[in-house]
């Protein structure tokens, strides 16, 4: 028992320290290779479609390296604005000299820096299973400037990491504009923010006068300055303004112009401001080991650089925390309802606590086996674990069953048990090869649909190889144990009696 207890310690702390790694789903390859590119507002067309090229250009490089059309299927590409993506269609993967992530990988690394981009975003699982931003941490803060300063700050902190890539501050800039303050001399000749504003739109955008029938079409007139003003931005200081008493003034003389950008889009959560920073992790499972190294350093400094930031974790962090949370309450509602059913039968309280102490320890198996297969963990696999649980329970029920029967028989309480493990050693080993052979075509499966299910197959089928020696060997020893107790505490009353 005490080597048992210890073993599962040290498994606890391994899966805890963050080595092993932990995801919300397994991450799978698709059979396409993505990347997208973001510019900043208002960049002219040929830029956008510059970055394109060089994307496209390092894709045939790769392609024709390895293999050409043994390796990729075809190309497709799109621009929207100031921004695009590109997807390879690869062949598929008993065919193709690469994996997905190695095609990604080596075109990340051919494609080199891009150049007045605000982010580009290389995927091999895009819309699978696991995709998305292994990394998002949001940011509130009531001022805009200081969230725009915190993120980029973040964002430069995560390139120290080397397993970090294809980081995105979350603050994209907006088109360039031309922010207009009322003066208090322009209030004090009687002029009104919207008056003004309505004056300066008239100008450039046009001022409604009448609406015409043109047969079956509404034909709008205007009025609105020549073209030849309108396209110059001096014409802003020369501007005139009319009074509401009449006459005009230049529009500098009752208003501030300074220069400015439009928001793109503003995030908001519980009325403050927010702007999420994300990331990817390759390997994912070292996701973890990065969130704690934030949390101990790079975030606790930028709140105390920046006071009245706040923090917190989002996408899959959050999703999982989540999940975990429900997986957590359910399974304990579960093992609650297992330990009554247990305690009805056996009309003891002690004995339920026996057959489910196998549990636990099921679990090191589970953990043995993602360190064998080289999966780390992910919601997944303690689906599998909720599983491995009813199969050890019910093979230590067996056990303890036959036990209770032989103690009637008038066995003591260590031939007892011994005598059970080793009629019940059998169906217990048969039970356990049977689920265990069963469940190796799907883990050593390499499609894709199959991949999926492969951490929870994990759990279930080392979970049970490594809890039938739980069951044959520890349970009976903590059944004698609970027994010495027994007499320790029989003896104690004999002699107060």
């Amino acid at each position: 028992m005490a080597a048992g207890i210890t073993l599962l310690m040290i498994t606890g702390a391994y899966v805890k320290s963050g080595r092993m790694g932990m995801t919300m789903f397994p991450r799978i390859e698709s059979d396409k290779a993505y990347a997208g590119f973001t510019l900043p507002v208002g960049v002219p067309f040929d830029k956008t479609r510059a970055v394109q090229q060089q994307l496209l250009a390092a894709a045939e490089r790769i392609s024709s390296q390895h293999g050409g059309e043994q390796l990729v299927e075809g190309v497709l590409s799109e621009i929207n604005g100031n921004s695009g993506w590109i997807k390879v269609y690869l062949t598929p993967p008993d065919m193709r000299p690469l994996s997905t992530s190695e095609f990604v990988k080596k075109w990340r690394k051919s494609s080199g820096p891009v150049s007045g981009v605000e982010s580009v975003r290389f995927k091999s699982n895009r819309g699978g299973s696991g995709s998305g931003a292994s990394l998002s941490v949001e940011l509130s803060h009531r001022s805009t400037e200081t969230l725009e300063q915190a993120s980029a700050e973040l964002a430069g902190a995560l390139t120290s990491f080397a397993v970090v890539s294809d980081i995105d501050d979350g603050f994209s800039r907006g088109k360039q504009q031309y922010d207009f303050r009322l003066l208090p001399s322009g209030y004090r000749l009687g002029l009104r923010p919207e008056g003004v504003a309505r004056q300066i739109r008239a100008s450039f955008y046009g001022y409604e006068i009448i609406r015409r029938l043109r047969g079956r079409n509404e034909i709008k007139v205007m009025v609105r300055l020549p073209e030849e003003e309108r396209n110059s931005l001096d014409f802003l200081e020369r501007m005139m303004i009319r009074l509401p008493a009449g006459g005009e003034v230049p529009l500098t003389a009752v208003a501030s112009i300074s220069r400015g950008r439009a928001f793109t889009e503003i995030g908001r959560r519980n009325g403050r401001r927010v702007v999420e920073v994300t990331a990817d992790v390759t390997p994912p499972s070292q996701a973890d080991q990065v969130v704690e190294a934030m949390k101990g350093d790079i975030l606790p400094m930028l709140q105390e650089r920046y006071p009245g930031l706040t923090f917190s974790f989002s996408g899959k962090q959050h999703d999982r925390k989540e999940s975990m949370q429900a997986l957590t309450r359910g399974m304990g509602f579960a093992l609650m309802m297992v330990y009554v059913l247990l305690a009805v039968v056996f009309k003891s309280y002690v004995q339920p606590a026996i057959i489910m102490t196998a549990i636990p320890f099921g679990i090191v198996g589970a953990v043995l086996g993602h360190l064998i297969m080289g999966y780390s963990l992910s919601l997944l696999s303690f689906f599998g674990i909720v599983a491995l649980s009813g199969v050890v329970v019910n093979d230590s029920l067996v056990l303890i069953d036959l036990a209770n029967r032989k103690r009637l028989q008038g066995q003591e309480g260590y031939a007892a048990i011994v005598n059970a493990a080793v009629s019940r050693f059998r169906p217990i080993l048969l039970t356990t090869l049977t689920t265990f052979f069963g469940l190796l075509p799907m883990i050593f499966e390499t499609s894709r649909q199959a991949r999926f299910l492969i951490p929870m197959a994990i759990s279930l089928g080392f979970g049970i190889l490594f809890a039938t020696v739980i069951i044959l060997v520890l349970v009976p020893s903590l059944y004698l144990i609970l027994q010495d107790i027994g007499s320790v505490w029989s003896g104690r009353d004999r002699a107060k009696g």
